[in-house]
């Protein structure tokens, strides 16, 4: 066991097989349809949670993991050997899961425990959770891993572009107007991270240029660096996620070991079925 363990949330989108290859544990958001619960990759999916929106017509409801869930984790990270805790939340700005988080951590006063505000999401936030696990197990200290993630966290830039506007009309977030004339003269929006919010940056006609705009600013948000970390996020669209994959391949210098991931039900329920989009880490 490392003397350091390194915690998150499933709002971080990081692939169970990449978290549990690493060992970071990550605490799953809860998504309610109703009376039923459900946890973020553990027992629903991007798949699952779509299709019960378009079966019920209407979206669940999402919830922060509670503090004691946090403090289960915790206990069982220091019970199994580590000696230290980074725990690394989403953006405070989106989720209450830092403050969940935070009481956690006052409820171990004499426990050596790190919890951190992100100011990000998704693998932007998952890229920090892994740049710590890495120094971690190269065998830096907790504030040489609690550097190295934040250093990171500076470095990553994250666009995505929706496919539609029906999920944030059912959600409140836009309305049937703004659905309607999105529809018919296909705009697709392209969102970034803005203050730790997920933002909209641009709105772009055809999926086809939103596509090609979604790789220019991949491209100018390298300025000429080579990328050290790249993902390529999606929402129930794998096959997408590929062509969007091959395209910014061909444009930029890429590592070789690119993440595919799920955006996640904590996530995607606010975005919507269709989501492609990128996040990259500019090398030092």
């Amino acid at each position: 066991m490392l003397p350091i363990t390194v915690v998150t949330d499933s709002d971080a989108s990081i692939p169970a097989d990449l978290a549990e290859r690493h060992g970071i544990r990550q605490i799953p958001i809860t998504v309610q349809f109703g009376r039923q619960s459900f946890e973020s990759g553990v027992d629903i999916d991007d798949h699952e949670l779509f299709a019960r929106i378009d079966r019920d017509g209407r979206l669940p409801t999402t919830a922060a993991p509670t503090a004691g869930k946090y403090v289960d984790a915790f206990k069982a990270a220091l019970a199994s050997g580590s000696q230290a805790v980074l725990c690394f939340c989403v953006s405070s700005k989106v989720s209450a899961s830092y403050q969940a988080a935070v009481t956690a951590r006052n409820m171990l006063p004499e426990q050596d425990i790190t919890v951190i505000d992100t100011n990000s999401l998704s693998m932007g936030q998952g890229f920090m959770a892994i740049a710590a696990q890495e120094a971690i197990e190269a065998g830096a200290t907790k504030g040489e891993a609690l550097q190295q993630a934040l250093d990171t966290g500076r470095r990553t830039h994250l666009f995505a572009a929706l496919s539609t506007l029906k999920y944030l009309v059912m959600g409140g977030r836009a309305s049937h107007i703004t659905a309607g004339v999105a529809t018919v003269f296909d705009i697709k929006p392209i969102l970034t991270i803005r203050e730790g919010k997920l933002e909209l940056l641009e709105r772009v006609r055809t999926q086809k240029k939103a596509w090609a705009r979604l790789v220019e600013l991949v491209v100018q948000a390298g300025a000429g660096k080579s990328v050290e970390r790249m993902a390529v996020l999606h929402v129930n669209a794998q096959a997408e996620a590929s062509r969007l994959q091959q395209q910014i391949t061909a444009a930029i210098t890429c590592p070789g070991d690119i993440i595919v991931a799920e955006l996640t039900p904590g996530l995607s329920v606010h975005a919507g079925a269709g989501v492609v989009g990128a996040v990259l880490v500019n090398a030092a």
